[in-house]
């Protein structure tokens, strides 16, 4: 190794070419094409939404708003529809049924799962899987038999449809997550603790839940996800626009006999898509963790 390279830091035979030059160059290019794709979708909804009616009325396509406008996001938050939607209403609405359905869902994910964790039971492995086959049913074919049980009980029209709902979807998934996650923490752990007296349920609050933040966050912020952005069980189950959810108010919003307001309906859908971004920008960090920890087997 040459003075040079050492100073470097790698062996001397690692200089770069023109071609590892141009090979780093085309990377960095496809991943730049690859985020402009991904984020002009969203771009092009934001600046629709600060455009006045006026110009998309004369059918503007520029990439940028001639004049900006917070008047379409005034207009949803604070003016109600023809049919009685108000969009603040449906942001309150889906806030409290997203929320109760993650608190629900954390909870009994956490009870389950630690408890297959700890069990010594023949067929785990197909217990597990059968788990997570749940998980991935599809939305569509739920909805028909939970609508007809829904109004057998009454319960059309109802957030606690709703909780309910989101409840069974997200359960399985974050079940099997935290199976694995808790399998991974060594079980002298709570051993420990219940010589010190301690009851199962107490080590499993004051030890295990302290170590397993990274799990139980990233359950959390996947089934809040989930609940916020559905459509389809929102549309099946709520019947008046007072219940509606935020993802079903777009559906509503911005439309009359006459006219389609884009603005104001991409107005909306930046309104909702915000709360989850912020989110997931502020957790990437615990949910990255959360996810390689639970992967490991």
């Amino acid at each position: 190794m040459t003075a040079a390279a050492a100073a470097r830091g790698r062996p001397a035979g690692h200089h770069l070419t023109p071609a590892r030059v141009l090979a780093r160059i085309g990377f960095y290019v496809l991943i730049a094409i690859f985020v402009i794709a991904s984020l002009f979708p969203f771009y092009w909804i934001v600046i629709t939404s600060l455009k006045s009616q006026s110009d998309l009325n004369q059918g503007t396509t520029s990439l940028l708003p001639g004049h900006i406008t917070w008047g379409s996001y005034s207009f949803d938050l604070t003016q109600t529809s023809a049919t009685g939607l108000n969009f603040g209403q449906t942001l309150l609405n889906s806030a409290i049924v997203a929320l109760s359905a993650t608190a629900v869902t954390v909870v009994l994910a956490v009870l389950s799962g630690y408890a297959i964790s700890r069990t010594r039971i023949r067929g785990k492995g197909p217990v597990l899987a059968f788990v997570l086959l749940a998980g991935f049913f599809p939305p569509l074919a739920m909805a028909g038999p939970l609508f007809l049980a829904y109004r057998h009980l009454g319960l059309l029209n109802n957030y606690l449809a709703l909780i309910i709902t989101y409840m069974i979807y997200t359960l399985p998934l974050a079940t099997w997550f935290l199976a694995n996650f808790f399998s991974q923490l060594p079980r002298q752990l709570e051993e420990a603790a219940t010589v010190d007296g301690a009851t199962r349920l107490q080590a499993l609050r004051r030890v295990i839940l302290p170590i397993a933040v990274p799990g139980v966050f990233t359950v959390a912020i996947l089934g809040f996800i989930l609940a916020w952005n559905d459509f389809t069980f929102a549309l099946s189950f709520m019947e008046t626009p007072n219940k509606y959810t935020a993802p079903l108010a777009i559906y509503a919003l911005g439309h009359t006999q006459y006219q389609t307001f884009f603005n104001r309906i991409d107005a909306a859908v930046v309104m909702i898509t915000l709360p989850v971004a912020l989110l997931v920008i502020f957790a990437q960090r615990r949910i990255i963790s959360g996810l390689t920890a639970g992967a490991l087997k």
